[in-house]
């Protein structure tokens, strides 16, 4: 069950946080991901009713797409994927296919449950850790011991405790067993079953059933051993897969990207490409509702939330077949940044990017100080850059932030210790004669 409760109103301002402007798409995916939690609380009938409203994002690159729904995934603590279109072929060509999506996201609430897990199991995988460790440097007692011995024996082991836990035997080395080599899997898109032939046939030839090499480390380093050790002894893996496919079947969300790459423009001269349309076809089953196997398991799509977004310069999304649009009733449309945004965008976020520049820079000894005015400049510039050439929204600012401290990152070490500030000036002599040029701002910018 999804052990959510923050009202949509919450969900937009933690985002808020991240995020600057697109308050209409903050507010549909806020609203789709409430309505999640709202229908793990109807009754059995009901909730099989009850199924989620797919969104169509609709903007140009550099907006915030993307970043919306990996924030939102990353706080709620869901499975989450983002996949690329374009990268899909039609079954029966060369290439991934659809499946593949639900396979990677399978494998992705797995490692989630399992991080949940060892968390909640965190003392009894630290105790079995410090045993493991204290096994090795003080050999257990042989049978038939005496009382004094016994006595003994359990005051050396509190005191060999109370030292590790302070840190005091980090340096001593241990002989440990590294867990057994994995299986590989050849391609990524091989169905569970062939998976599955593929794994025994590597563990009869390739002995996977032996165990691993021993080898001496430090007890600091045979923690990080110990510890997946200690998970795989205390989890039970087949509860795991149900709580991931449970994860994956009430809470997973898919973000499908550059959807309007497999848009057929109403006046292309060819309709068939395996690439398009016949992914488009693909795609109905896994958004309708369907059952996909993996290798832990059938996993059904009917309650898993998919989001996708693209810019549709070329294409519009009613170019998509009428089947797939239908599939995305919640359609939003995310406005391009002007300079406004883009000077939020620089200084509002909890790590925006002037603090990342900042803490980069304060690694070499050098505190950098960007004047308001300056701000404002590269927000200027920055928007400029966007009109005159493709517009690439947030994504100018990275390049523009690199033109501007290209010359202090180089030559960091020489102002250790110092504090340098970056003015109007400073913005201008860097920026002006490129961003004048149009020639010049579509190859430097």
């Amino acid at each position: 069950m999804i052990e959510q409760t923050l009202t949509p109103k919450e969900i937009v301002e933690y985002l808020d946080r991240y995020v600057i402007g697109q308050d209409k798409a903050k507010k549909t995916i806020a609203i789709a991901l409430r309505n999640r939690w709202r229908r793990m609380r109807l009754d059995e009938e009901m909730r099989r009713e009850v199924t989620p409203k797919n969104i169509l994002m609709i903007g140009s690159t550099g907006v915030g797409k993307t970043e919306i729904s990996r924030r939102l995934a990353r706080m709620m603590k869901l499975p989450f994927v983002k996949v690329e279109a374009s990268k899909f072929t039609e079954v029966g060509f060369v290439g991934r296919d659809v499946e593949s999506i639900i396979r990677d996201l399978t494998l992705i609430a797995l490692q989630l449950v399992r991080d949940e897990e060892n968390e909640k199991n965190q003392e009894k995988i630290e105790a079995y850790i410090e045993n493991k460790i204290i096994e090795k440097l003080l050999p257990p007692l042989p049978q038939g011991a005496s009382e004094q011995k016994r006595k003994e024996y359990d005051a050396s082991f509190a005191r060999m405790q109370e030292k590790l836990e302070r840190g005091e035997l980090d340096h001593l080395k241990i002989e440990v067993e590294l867990p057994p080599p994995s299986v590989e899997i050849v391609g990524g898109n091989v169905p569970p079953e062939m998976a599955n032939v593929q794994e025994s046939i590597a563990k009869v030839l390739g002995g996977i059933g032996k165990k691993g090499k021993k080898k001496e480390l430090s007890i600091k380093e045979a923690r990080k051993i110990l510890a997946t050790e200690a998970s795989q002894e205390l989890l039970d893996e087949e509860k795991l897969k149900e709580l991931a496919i449970e994860k994956v079947e009430q809470g997973g969300i898919v973000f499908i990207d550059e959807i309007d790459k497999i848009a057929v423009a109403s006046n292309a001269s060819s309709r068939q490409d395996p690439s398009k349309e016949g992914v488009q076809r693909d795609l109905l089953p896994i958004v309708e509702g369907s059952t996909v196997s993996t290798k832990i398991g059938q996993v059904r799509t009917d309650h898993i939330l998919f989001i996708s977004a693209g810019a549709f310069h070329i294409s519009k999304p009613s170019d998509l077949i009428p089947e797939l649009q239908g599939r995305f009733p919640l359609r939003v449309e995310l406005s391009s940044l002007d300079e406004d945004s883009l000077y939020r965008i620089l200084t509002e976020p909890k790590n925006s990017l002037i603090k990342q520049y900042q803490a980069l820079i304060r690694v070499e000894g050098v505190e950098l100080e960007f004047e308001e005015e300056a701000l404002h400049a590269i927000a200027k510039y920055s928007a400029l850059a966007n009109e005159k050439t493709e517009d690439i929204g947030a994504r100018r600012l990275h390049t523009v932030m690199e033109k501007i401290l290209e010359d202090l990152s180089f030559e960091a070490d020489e102002y250790k210790g110092q504090k340098v500030s970056i003015d109007v000036s400073h913005i201008e002599s860097k920026l002006e004669a490129l961003v004048e040029n149009e020639d010049t701002t579509r190859y430097i910018l």
